[in-house]
């Protein structure tokens, strides 16, 4: 990944876990808390692709799991988060720009039901019934029906932001590119522009001396 991607992700990823745990997380809603990682994730995800997906969810799965007040063993949230974000990096849309918002609200979805469901089963692994407890699915209902209205106000905007992000990068890259070209040619043109010079009166006068013998073997005759 290149520096400004893992900039701007890591800023993000830190911006949303500080919110969640902050805000969120004290709101004390039935069932579920509203996934902002999740979400930050998803938006790069499908910006930056699976291979980057993959990457920045295992990194903010395991940055939320050593995070207080973190009480399930660490990695099990990044393994959860990394599957989601390569998953979610499949869904990127080849030109880089959505045609609609009912594509990356059905990733919504999927995520937030897919999350939940991979979370507890890999709990139910190591021996945590937490979910149990709860119930899974007032577990399953809360989780995609709050992750899908904070969507609206966070998706959109970070997918943007990582949009810009990458046409800027792109355009330096380009003029770079563009100035080591130009830097080539002007330090082999003149030398190229003098040689076809040559050429080209070479050539020109050739025609003429031919032209010329031409001319007096007419009049000859």
């Amino acid at each position: 990944m290149r520096f400004n991607r893992m900039l701007l992700s890591a800023t993000l990823v830190v911006v949303a876990l500080v919110i969640q745990v902050s805000v969120l997380a004290r709101l004390h809603l039935p069932g579920a808390v509203p996934d902002l990682v999740l979400l930050t994730v998803l938006a790069l995800a499908m910006v930056y692709g699976h291979v980057g997906g993959a990457l920045i969810g295992f990194a903010a799965g395991l940055l939320a799991d050593l995070a207080p007040p973190a009480d399930h063993a660490a990695g099990r949230y990044a393994l959860v988060l990394c599957v989601i974000g390569y998953l979610a990096g499949l869904a990127k849309p080849e030109s880089g720009q959505l045609k609609s918002a009912t594509g990356p609200m059905a990733v919504v979805v999927a995520a937030a039901i897919g999350s939940t469901l991979l979370y507890a089963g890999v709990g139910a692994l190591v021996g945590d019934t937490a979910a149990r407890h709860v119930g899974l699915g007032s577990l399953l209902f809360t989780a995609a029906l709050y992750d899908l209205l904070l969507a609206p106000f966070v998706v959109p905007g970070l997918m943007a932001l990582a949009r810009r992000s990458e046409g800027n990068s792109l355009a330096e890259s380009n003029s770079v590119k563009a100035a080591d070209v130009s830097s080539g040619w002007l330090a082999s043109g003149t030398g190229l522009r003098i040689g076809s010079q040559r050429g080209h009166r070479v050539k020109a006068a050739r025609a003429r001396v031919a032209r010329a013998g031409r001319i007096k073997g007419v009049k000859r005759l």
